[in-house]
């Protein structure tokens, strides 16, 4: 009766968090929207053959089927409104997944009789993210190349790179999903499964089985996501992403509330709502469906169209998506060593707990939930900045794009201060121990390391907001040779720590996991003050940048 019990606090929670979420992206995507379209008017023609070439001030757009020469200027609404017109609708697409998952730790950790499930979910979910993540590039580098090539007339260019995107994200996710498949059990031992018990393991290969498949289905969302944004439409993922989390919602109860499926059901309901969510935004850009903003999915006969690449296009062309897709691999493969490592050596903590390692592995994977959380909410500045960043250069107006990484960097201070503040509320009332486990030993190893996730936080949104405005500038070279450095530096401090043998492993992991923002935070912080560099934040200059680094 009190797993029943339990189950319906979980479900009513989702539903609030769904209401909460949809109401509140309404409420302020309406009035911010109803005035803004930055730097272009809307397109209602497909002839983009007749779009010039070369990077100009007066953008030559088509209206019934005439070139016409756009308004110059800016549009009269402020910076700050302009990044929350884009923010805060990406900011609802980046939290339902991650609030959902949360929900599903919750479910899953509060259904079961002991730590096994939620020790081998987490093992699973820290190789998946791991995974995923390395392929974020379809999304990262997509976003600012697209939005640099619309901005400067090169609207051809633009929609040639998005399919581009989409080809390169079926065929490396089809093959992930089989590597995923046939080696799940050395890659599972690897993140510590064979150290938490055969029990967790097992929960673990139906966890990572179920979910490897819809990997094609998550790199379609990330490139279709990346060029929507580069369009600046930041409202149809979240349309997208609330239908198919209906699904996940219905399934959840079924499968896990009364199938007690526990980790299984769950990854079946995220997998079959990640492939609807892969066919609408495919939908939409093919002009199936319609989109609800910007210029791309059906709105008349003549609306602008981006489908997969059936043919290997001259190197010429992909070039820019290649190596800018490259160094964003090579930045991601580091950061998510960094991460799997860290779950790896939380599953061999708990040395101190009373329910050892999996008490350790289990409390490690409530905290990155928390952690993902925080730093999607962050990142929807970051999103803004890509697109607005992106968009300035590609007018060569550098006062815009200071202006633009000013205000960002400013807000996510801010955001920073409120993410701790809210963190530190539930940890000071006991509601994040009680809400995610009723197991002692995970409780206390939460403890220890929530102080830590609360100090962070201003830390940790103001990387995310600098990684978005290096992002809209195409820094991505930059960015893979800053993440190594922060990534080692890392590594160095765990090594120090764990020789001094002064705290839990879990708690030396998080602390090296601060030490590597820090790290991300002060690289950041050199290029975008660089006087030479694409932003000179600091710099009274007004010239503009001297090359189109996409190009």
């Amino acid at each position: 009766m009190a797993h029943r019990k339990s189950s319906f606090v979980a479900i009513a929670l989702k539903l609030y968090i769904f209401s909460l979420m949809s109401f509140a992206c309404e409420c302020f995507t309406r009035p911010l929207r109803s005035n803004f379209r930055p730097g272009y008017q809307t397109i209602t023609s497909c002839d983009v053959s007749s779009f010039p070439t070369t990077s100009t001030n007066t953008h030559a757009l088509l209206d019934d089927g005439d070139l016409i020469a756009a308004d110059d200027s800016m549009d009269s609404t402020s910076t700050g409104q302009r990044i929350l017109d884009l923010s805060v609708p990406a900011l609802g697409a980046l939290l339902i997944d991650p609030l959902l998952t949360i929900a599903d730790t919750a479910f899953v950790g509060r259904y079961s009789e002991s730590s096994n499930e939620l020790a081998g979910m987490g093992s699973a979910a820290a190789l998946l993210t791991f995974s995923f993540y390395l392929f974020n590039f379809l999304c990262t580098a997509t976003t600012p190349l697209i939005s640099l090539k619309r901005s400067s007339g090169r609207e051809a260019e633009a929609l040639a790179t998005g399919g581009q995107a989409l080809s390169l994200a079926l065929v490396l996710g089809g093959i992930l999903s089989i590597g995923l498949i046939a080696l799940r059990q050395p890659l599972l031992s690897v993140m510590g499964t064979s150290i938490s018990g055969p029990a967790a393991n097992g929960y673990a290969i139906d966890f990572l089985t179920m979910r490897a498949i819809a990997a094609p289905a998550v790199f379609c969302i990330s490139a279709s996501t990346g060029i929507l944004r580069g369009y600046l439409d930041t409202k149809t993922p979240i349309v997208i992403l609330v239908l198919a989390n209906l699904v996940n919602l219905g399934l959840d109860i079924a499968l896990i509330g009364y199938g007690g499926m526990g980790p299984a059901g769950a990854a079946i309901a995220t997998t079959t709502a990640e492939w609807i969510s892969a066919l609408l935004f495919l939908s939409v850009l093919s002009g199936r469906i319609p989109s609800v903003d910007g210029q791309l999915g059906r709105k008349d006969k003549n609306t602008l169209v981006v489908t997969p690449a059936l043919a290997v296009p001259p190197w010429s062309e992909v070039k820019p998506l290649v190596v800018a897709s490259s160094s964003v691999f090579f930045r991601s493969l580091s950061l998510q060593l960094s991460l799997s490592a860290a779950a790896a050596f939380a599953a061999r903590g708990g040395e101190t707990l009373p329910g050892g390692a999996a008490s350790s592995i289990s409390a490690h994977q409530i905290a990155i939930q928390l952690w993902v959380l925080c730093s999607f909410i962050s990142d929807a500045l970051a999103a803004a900045s890509q697109g607005l960043v992106a968009d300035g250069l590609g007018r060569n107006d550098q006062d815009d794009v200071k202006d633009v990484s000013t205000t960002v960097l400013r807000y996510s201070a801010v955001l920073g201060i409120i993410l701790a503040s809210l963190l530190q509320i539930g940890y000071s009332t006991g509601f994040l121990l009680d809400f995610f486990t009723s197991d002692e030993g995970t409780q206390a190893a939460l403890s220890e390391i929530l102080t830590i996730i609360v100090l962070a936080q201003p830390l940790n949104s103001i990387v995310f907001a600098a990684d978005g405005v290096l992002q809209g500038a195409a820094e991505f070279t930059y960015q893979a040779k800053s993440m190594f450095l922060s990534a080692g530096t890392a590594a160095i401090t765990f090594a120090f720590l764990q020789g001094l043998d002064f705290t839990d492993t879990l708690v030396d992991v998080w602390i090296a996991l601060i030490t590597l923002q820090l790290m991300r935070g002060l690289t950041s912080a050199v290029k975008i003050i660089d006087k030479k560099g694409p932003i000179r934040l600091l710099s009274s200059s007004t010239s503009s940048p001297s090359s189109d680094s996409s190009s």
